[in-house]
């Protein structure tokens, strides 16, 4: 897509006062561009008074070996970055080059860069990542546990080259305020775990400039931040990010005379924010299971430090925080996967846990068990992590372990309608559940819906923790175009598509212009079956309008789930009914019906009532089809079936999924 074409798709979704706002913005950054120096002078600190730290005394008790070896590999100028694997990037790292492509960004006014242009920047989501200074942490993580003062020595090492070559307000590094918060936020707990304003770093009169160096970026990070806060279509969980580095680097560093003010404006709109974007079922409105973890980490991480530092959030704002990680709860299956519904990047704020086969949601799940008193919590995290541990304390882990815990109960909520998602199964929470986790939900949230996908209808299947149905996840976010298309779209999504378009139209990457609106109709659930009614009216905007109607039924005692699928129109369409499954599955189609198995259970999956006979697809690159994406940039090929034909009139289709095995009556 042009640049014209996508400003244009861009001013669709604003209101008037959204572009008055723009224009305002606009204006603002071409009279900042005349006037900002190279050599801007930042207010000098007071230091008198210190923000403390999340937790004292902070925690000591891990496996220091794991946190060593990750800070050794970060001094031999390897890293991870999304698929590239212990790639050398140097000690230090060309901060303005993407290791993906090798781009290396102009230093030019940060405000006037345009990020999305590849010929610029490359891939610019590798080329953020480094710079949002998580391994920073790491090595105060290793110096906190051994007092090797290589590793503080190689922060210092890292900021003096990042200011070098990042200098306020030029270059990639300056052009998202929610790059610069997650900074400021691995810089926080880095002082802190460092030994903050009593860091050897700063004794000698050469610790002295670095820290007021230090002090320096952090006043300009925060200033800036300040003033180009996301606001109107683009105030999702960016506009959150960016007030929690807004809020830990007020506390942390209160030095100067607008810290004050920028803490209480940080906290006002958390509050704010905490309710508006998120549901109060506890359902994230960007309707993106990942942005829900990123989300609640945002708010784990203000609540914890606010508390340190006298700072109360409301009974509301941790209530729904509650919610949030409850709904994360009721999502996740016995073997503790969580359906990859909406985009995901693979990203975290704070790389705490260097644990093998670390569980993000689990992580999460652990310390709500502890701040909540949730033994249900526990029950789905199955132990405390070291995540946990570096956010409560070692305290917490005793009281984590001391936690009764009933594994034989579910009492997690299955029903979440405002966020429009619906868990039908059997034997929830045990080693033979059945689990279907149904959407019919929005599409995402606010006018653009940036994170979210047209996957109105769909379902995910799990059976005794073995993945059968799957949303195949997300793979690509700025570039790639025809794959960012493909895995947020509805073929991507066990749904119907019809006449071969989205259910929603897309303006760009992070854009929907006309969006589906889904309706539940009805929802009913007792020991012997769920069933949940819904329907949108994605596909109205055709000329000849079609209305999706969708029953999903499930039959307790038979381990049958009956799909109908009724569409609503006057004149011919094509549709496509698909189905994505997990690639661990063994799929093979004989005489109509799909045969599913994967470890000891085994599935089929039937349209009696149709004539057109199913496709088996795998790994297909035109058009796509057949992939799961299970980490950002990555994908795998995975079985995929298809039937296809046309209808005329309105018409109804019945799939018939029949559990033959791994399931005990």
């Amino acid at each position: 897509m042009s640049n014209l074409a996508w400003k244009f798709n861009r001013l669709r979704t604003m209101g008037l006062p959204e572009i008055g706002y723009r224009i305002r913005q606009a204006v603002q950054t071409k009279a900042e561009l005349f006037t900002v120096r190279p050599d801007h002078q930042s207010p000098s600190p007071d230091c008198s008074r210190v923000g403390n730290a999340w937790l004292n005394p902070l925690p000591r008790n891990m496996d220091s070996g794991l946190y060593r070896a990750a800070a050794d590999r970060v001094l031999a100028g390897y890293y991870d970055v999304f698929t590239l694997h212990n790639v050398q990037l140097g000690f230090p790292p060309k901060w303005n080059r993407d290791p993906k492509t090798g781009t290396e960004a102009p230093l030019v006014f940060g405000k006037t860069l345009d990020y999305r242009d590849e010929r610029l920047v490359g891939d610019i989501k590798y080329l953020w990542e480094p710079n949002r200074h998580l391994h920073l942490t790491t090595l105060a993580q290793a110096y906190h546990l051994s007092g090797d003062m290589r590793y503080a020595e190689g922060v210092q090492i890292l900021l003096e080259s990042w200011f070098d070559q990042c200098p306020y307000p030029f270059g990639v590094n300056w052009t998202s305020s929610l790059e610069l918060a997650i900074r400021l936020v691995n810089w926080s707990f880095t002082w802190h775990l460092l030994g903050g304003e009593h860091s050897p770093l700063f004794i000698s009169e050469s610790g002295q400039q670095f820290k007021r160096r230090w002090l320096d970026s952090i006043y300009q990070h925060s200033h800036f931040i300040a003033g180009y806060l996301s606001r109107h279509s683009s105030a999702n969980n960016h506009l959150f990010g960016e007030l929690m580095g807004l809020l830990v680097a007020a506390i942390t560093w209160p030095y100067w005379p607008e810290s004050g003010r920028w803490q209480r404006q940080a906290y006002v709109e958390l509050e704010n924010e905490a309710i508006k974007q998120n549901a109060a079922d506890g359902v994230n409105r960007e309707q993106a299971v990942y942005y829900q973890h990123e989300v609640i980490d945002m708010m784990l991480i203000c609540w914890i430090i606010g508390r340190a530092n006298g700072i109360d959030f409301s009974q509301n704002f941790i209530a729904r925080l509650e919610r949030m990680l409850e709904f994360i709860a009721s999502l996740m299956d016995v073997t503790g996967a969580v359906p990859m519904i909406g985009d995901a990047d693979s990203a975290l704020i704070v790389h705490w846990s260097k644990e093998h086969n670390w569980n993000v949601y689990r992580s999460q799940l652990a310390t709500g068990a502890v701040l909540f008193n949730r033994p249900d919590f526990k029950v789905k995290a199955k132990y405390f992590d070291d995540k946990s541990c570096w956010l409560l304390g070692e305290d917490a882990r005793h009281q984590f372990d001391l936690m009764a815990s009933d594994e034989n109960q579910s009492t997690l909520p299955r029903e979440f309608r405002d966020g429009g998602y619906f868990i039908l199964g059997s034997r929830l929470d045990t080693a033979d559940e059945i689990r279907i986790v149904a959407d019919a939900g929005p599409l995402g949230y606010l006018s653009i819906a940036a994170h979210g996908h047209a996957d109105a209808l769909s379902f995910t299947l799990s059976v005794a923790g073995h993945a059968l149905l799957v949303d195949p996840g997300t793979y690509a976010f700025h570039t790639q175009k025809k794959w960012r298309d493909y895995f947020r779209g509805t073929s991507a999504h066990n749904t119907v598509r019809v006449d071969g378009v989205d259910q929603s139209e897309s303006g760009g990457n992070f854009m929907w212009l006309r969006k589906a609106n889904v309706q539940c109709e009805n929802w009913e659930s007792d020991q012997n079956r769920d069933c949940l009614i819904a329907s949108h009216d994605g596909y109205a905007r055709l000329p000849d309008p079609v209305i999706h109607r969708r029953k999903i039924e499930f039959l307790k005692n038979e381990g049958i789930i009956r799909v109908e699928d009724i569409l609503e129109c006057a004149k011919e369409h094509t549709i496509e009914l698909n189905w994505h499954f997990a690639e661990m599955c063994e799929v093979r189609i004989e005489s109509g019906t799909v045969q599913a198995t994967v470890a000891n259970v085994c599935m089929e999956m039937m349209m009696p009532d149709c004539d057109c006979q199913p496709e088996l697809m795998r790994g297909e690159d035109e058009p796509p089809s057949g992939w799961v994406s299970r980490r950002f940039d990555e994908k795998v090929p995975a079985p995929t079936v298809t039937w296809r034909g046309k209808i005329t009139g309105t018409t109804r289709r019945l799939t018939i999924l029949r559990i033959l095995a791994g399931y005990n009556t």
